[in-house]
């Protein structure tokens, strides 16, 4: 039994230092092509990833890419794909701000404020995402393809919404549209860090939270327990009594919902305090995706998968600038990473089934036949 524990402990080790150690390899194999210096890019990247500039800009996108990933998760522990995160998250924060700039918000005590926010946000991500899975439940349609097709519908929404005549308004030279600015008392202030022009996200806490919640309800509560045993098997869970359909629609509210305040820590701590499709950051339910495969979907794996990410991102100016290295280059090796994962996952996974095989057999061999009695002498 202890031996069969350290294995597992040192496969469980050997999976992510794989995946490192490949994806450094290849890595330094597409710079050495490309023309670039791996050993320069690696002292830029660690010499960028020591200011804290960097790490102020890291800690701030990783509360936006752990809350998207965390909304994807929560699907894929009952192998559904909710793909549509982004349209959910760029819909409910272009909502939420909405609100919280209306007239009727900037009545209501800051703290209210704030929280009807988050909210409004969570609400909309949660019917968003809740027809797709209302769609699987009653007409039989692959969450994938309805939820990528309410992106597109999001987008056009959004796009409806945010004109002057509507919800929107029209500010600077450009006339850049967005939703009414936020007053004092309804955003969230950050904190100041030494060294840094940027505050650090005080949504950060939201982050958190949610990543605390997820953790719980996936080891502490029935809730959980049947999420993962209907992911592994659905005609197992049927036949222990589990409502499947319920369980679908449950599951896609909650990650419409997470999906939701996905766009909270920029539409709150960010310096515009309104929501602009222009100026609002985009693709952070995609990048959820690829973080929470590189995370295996455990809430500190993706925590971990969401600050390399984030990293990387944080560093590409610094990057460009000391080794020159395109902003290309950083984006591929986003992908090596997730590849890297991948394949080193499988190749542990496929190492650890032989070991037990083999030691399932060598457990059988030891085993003594059975001696036969003998006959009673006449």
């Amino acid at each position: 039994m202890r031996k069969a524990n350290t294995r597992a402990i040192l496969l469980g080790i050997a999976a992510p230092l794989g995946a490192l150690v490949v994806a450094a390899v290849l890595t330094a194999i597409i710079l050495l092509l490309s023309g670039f210096n791996p050993l320069d890019t690696f002292r830029a990247f660690t010499d960028a990833v020591k200011a804290p500039r960097t790490l102020v800009n890291t800690a701030n996108l990783m509360a936006g890419y752990y809350l998207s990933a965390v909304a994807v998760a929560i699907g894929f522990k009952m192998n559904l794909f909710n793909i549509g995160v982004e349209g959910q998250y760029k819909l409910a924060a272009m909502l939420a701000g909405a609100f919280a700039g209306s007239s009727l918000a900037s009545n209501l005590p800051g703290p209210l404020r704030i929280v009807l926010t988050i909210l409004v946000a969570a609400l909309v991500g949660a019917i968003w995402s809740g027809i797709a899975g209302l769609l699987k439940v009653t007409r039989g349609v692959s969450e994938v393809i309805s939820t990528i097709m309410l992106n597109a519908i999001a987008l056009s929404i959004i796009a409806y919404l945010i004109l002057p005549s509507n919800l929107g308004v029209e500010v600077g030279t450009q006339r850049v549209r967005q939703t009414r600015p936020i007053t004092e008392g309804g955003f969230l202030e950050g904190w100041t860090v030494a060294g840094s022009s940027s505050p650090l996200y005080s949504t950060l806490v939201l982050a958190l939270l949610v990543g605390v919640i997820y953790a719980i309800l996936l080891n502490r509560t029935v809730f959980g327990f049947t999420l993962k045993a209907t992911g592994l098997s659905e005609t197992a869970a049927v036949a222990s009594g589990v409502n499947v359909k319920r369980m679908t629609i449950t599951t896609m509210l909650m990650s419409g919902a997470i999906a939701g305040i996905v766009g909270i820590p920029q539409l709150l701590n960010g310096s515009d305090h309104a929501f602009s499709a222009q100026n609002f950051p985009g693709a952070i339910g995609f990048t959820g995706i690829a973080i929470a495969l590189l995370g295996r979907n455990h809430p500190i794996g993706i925590a971990l998968a969401a600050a390399l990410w984030s990293i990387l991102d944080a560093s590409s100016n610094q990057i460009q600038a000391i080794a020159k290295v395109p902003l290309e280059i950083v984006q591929i090796v986003q992908g090596i990473m997730v590849f890297s994962v991948v394949i080193a996952y499988e190749l542990v996974r496929r190492y650890r089934l032989v070991a037990e095989q083999r030691a399932v057999g060598s457990a059988l061999g030891n085993l003594k036949a059975p001696t036969t009695p003998a006959k009673a002498q006449s």
